[in-house]
């Protein structure tokens, strides 16, 4: 791919982060290629001792697998980063010009909760790197988690104030247009505050200090219900404009915004749930998991069915990914494809796998664990895709970014 230019869009805007999450994303579905598939008794998460054991002592496949998952979390943190930088440059200028006082004042300025949804992706991503590639991390990773808890409070506090300050503005003077509300994209702020929360829960899930735990108990709740109130209330808005003036064209893929939701606040439950098991008494089951994890994949499948059905509808594939049309909004098409890759390891190894309705390593696993590794693929070659298109220089139309 060519360096990023200045002039590849005629205009920013605060969606264009998603580019940077995207990768990052993509980052966690090849560590679930060590979570699953590299022993690490003793822990929850696979770390460089681990891997390196299983390198040493693995067949050839198993090699193959770990420099696999090694090249693609490196090159995909590596995109990450370069976007995220470039990202926070591009908004600077933005900040800067006419068009943000009016972007300010209207319901498009959501879209600035991409910005900490993208910075809690980069800590998220940042625990993988130290994990995966950092020797002798384990023994002082308790040190760090109070460091994490810190920083995703920070993200979320500022989160709620730039939320806060739409809502308030929204409420207190009103003329907000619900008729041009008429896709999903008030329910970003819901996926933001989704991803803090997943974040803060991690420690619940591997720190062996009980105060931390449930600090992290504690903190991840308060914004899961956040997210889950957030995701109700705007889908509902939304869902009635769209049956009453149809989608927006360019919004659509905001339709498929449930995935990625759901599995965030999934692997938010999940943490959680560890951490009570191990902490406080509160021994889970297999069959806990295996019921709550399907109705959450049945869930995901029917927004993807149904999104996909209206994007193929309206031609957006062949009009914003393949045709001549830019719109920053298309990398949400990027998180969807992440989201089911990662849920669908999840319901297999911690779902079927546990239940005992699958053995681990046989053909049924391997033939229930191809539609996540087809969906990755698909999705690295959608992101490929994309940044060729809106970053390289070329004469392609633009089309303005809506809410």
């Amino acid at each position: 791919m060519k360096p990023l230019s200045k002039d590849a869009r005629p205009e920013y805007g605060p969606l264009y982060f998603l580019a940077a999450l995207g990768s990052g994303g993509l980052v966690v579905t090849f560590f679930l290629y060590l979570m699953f598939w590299v022993p690490h008794r003793g822990r929850p998460v696979p770390i460089f001792e681990d891997i390196t054991a299983a390198l040493a002592s693995g067949a050839m496949l198993t090699q193959a697998m770990i420099y696999t998952a090694w090249g693609g979390i490196a090159v995909f943190a590596g995109l990450m980063v370069w976007m995220l930088f470039w990202n926070l440059r591009e908004m600077a200028q933005f900040r800067q010009s006419d068009r943000f006082d009016a972007f300010q004042s209207s319901a498009s300025s959501t879209q600035m909760m991409a910005i900490p949804l993208t910075l809690t992706m980069a800590i998220n991503v940042s625990f993988i790197l130290g994990l995966v590639f950092v020797p002798g991390l384990w023994p002082v990773i308790e040190y760090l988690f109070p460091l994490a808890l810190i920083g995703f409070v920070l993200i979320g506090i500022w989160g709620l104030r730039l939320y806060g300050g739409f809502l308030s503005r929204a409420l207190a003077q009103g003329g907000m247009d619900c008729a041009a509300n008429n896709s999903f994209a008030q329910a970003l702020p819901a996926f933001a505050f989704a991803m803090v929360s997943v974040g803060l829960a991690a420690p619940a899930a591997m720190s062996a200090t009980p105060a931390i735990a449930g600090t992290s108990l504690i903190l991840s709740t308060f914004f899961f219900i956040l997210a889950a109130v957030i995701a109700a209330v705007s889908m509902i808005l939304g869902l009635r404009a769209m049956l009453e003036h149809g989608i927006s064209e360019e919004a659509s893929p905001t339709l498929l915004v449930g995935i990625p939701l759901l599995t965030v606040l999934a692997i938010t439950l999940m943490r959680q749930s560890h951490g009570l098991h191990v902490h406080f008494g509160a021994h889970g089951t297999p069959a806990s998991m295996f019921q709550m994890l399907t109705p959450i994949v049945m869930a995901q499948i029917i927004f993807a069915l149904f999104g996909m059905m209206v994007l193929r509808q309206q031609g957006y594939f062949g009009k914003y990914v393949t045709g001549p049309l830019k719109s920053a909004g298309s990398y949400a098409l990027i998180c969807p494809g992440v989201a089911l890759s990662v849920i669908l390891q999840f319901y297999v190894n911690k779902g079927l796998v546990g239940m005992g309705l699958v053995g681990k390593y046989s053909a049924a696993y391997w033939a229930l664990s191809t539609p996540a590794l087809l969906l990755q693929v698909a999705t690295i070659l959608l992101l490929v895709m994309l940044n060729l298109k809106h970053f390289q220089r070329s004469q392609t139309p633009h089309q303005p970014q809506t809410a």
